[in-house]
């Protein structure tokens, strides 16, 4: 089923599908690459701090090795000693563990960016399952891993053997010489051998990152009907989409339907159009359109008209015209100006309200 499931998930993912992963932490990444830095760091302090170092705590031990009778044996002082030694040495390794901690953090954000994420550490079920545990104890991810392991430590081993091989004489020597060039000649071995194994360490971090980076975009691919779907919730379900209209073209229409028994006249053509205007002389500079329609709505318009007592003249082409000319809430348009003023003033004289 999960073979089944994989081979149909041929599709590049989407961004949103992208975004969404990496807002639960889903992303590539490379514990190597973390391991490189951190190696990278060590021997760079191996390189600058160590002489640093080894003098700061040749100068704390001295009083230790040349003035021993003079540090007291009771627990207090002993407690105090320990004390002071323990900062002591903290303040000279500080540099160092910095150094180590600053690269294992930008090894992280090289990587991925900046990114907060609590999907991680929320708590599952799943992660406490003992089934779910063996299963991915025997996973195939698992047994990659493991491979993957034990190749970088048989590669890792092989390189630091082959570099040793020639140092293996002075190594012998050491015990013949000053202990001030011992210690010299034991920092210059260790950074060879630290720069070996960092040389190899770079090519393993590339490769796992390039095997991790395609792992991951393989896990991200989707099926067709996946891609549907988010572009189906993305865009909005078309069903969806068209109750909305629907709902919207009802309510202006009864909003434009209570408008009706506002209008002064109702002109139609007479039965397909029907267009209400209104005019109120002493504040509207021309009349307006308050509702419109055709067939059932037309009619419709003329019940209210009718109900309301409101005059209904019959002009077919301007119903047409005004009907295709202006929107619901507009004012007359200055070429259709005479024919409504006709239409108007024939209502106003009906009423009595003009000469």
């Amino acid at each position: 089923m999960a073979d089944e499931d994989d081979a149909s998930k041929t599709e590049d993912p989407t961004e949103k599908k992208l975004q969404d992963a990496r807002r639960k932490g889903q992303v590539a990444t490379s514990q190597e690459i973390k391991s490189w830095a951190i190696l990278l760091g060590g021997t760079a302090g191996l390189i600058i701090l160590a002489p640093y170092i080894a003098n700061n705590v040749r100068i704390i031990s001295r009083t230790f090795i040349e003035n021993p009778h003079a540090i007291s044996m009771d627990s207090y002082h002993l407690r105090e000693v320990f004390k002071t030694i323990t900062v002591d040495i903290g303040l000279v390794l500080a540099p160092f563990f910095l150094i180590l901690v600053i690269l294992a953090i930008a090894s992280n954000v090289g990587q991925i960016g900046l990114l907060w994420s609590t999907e991680k550490i929320k708590p599952d079920y799943k992660k406490i399952s003992i089934l779910a545990g063996v299963k991915r104890l025997f996973s195939s991810r698992t047994l990659v891993e493991f491979l993957k392991g034990i190749a970088k430590l048989v590669i890792v081993g092989v390189v630091a053997f082959g570099l040793s091989l020639p140092l293996l004489f002075d190594i012998e020597m050491i015990s013949q010489i000053d202990i001030i060039y011992t210690l010299d000649r034991i920092h210059t071995i260790a950074i060879y051998l630290t720069s070996g194994t960092v040389a190899v360490m770079t090519v393993v971090a590339i490769l796992d990152l390039v095997y991790q980076k395609s792992k991951h975009a393989k896990e991200m691919r989707m099926s067709l009907q996946e891609v549907k779907d988010e572009h189906k919730q993305s865009d909005g379900d078309p069903q969806v989409k068209a109750r909305i209209r629907k709902i919207r073209a009802e309510r202006s229409q009864n909003r434009m339907m209570a408008s009706v028994p506002d209008a002064d006249v109702v002109i139609t053509n007479p039965t397909h159009y029907s267009i209400a205007l209104e005019y109120k002389m002493e504040h509207m500079a021309a009349p307006r359109l308050v509702a419109k329609g055709v067939d059932h709505l037309a009619f419709r318009i003329r019940e209210i008209a009718e109900e309301n007592d409101i005059p209904i003249v019959e002009n077919a082409p301007l119903a047409r015209a005004l009907f295709a000319a202006v929107e619901i809430d507009q004012e007359i348009p200055s070429e259709h100006f005479n024919a409504v003023a006709e239409v108007i003033g024939f209502v106003m004289r009906m009423r009595g309200k003009l000469k």
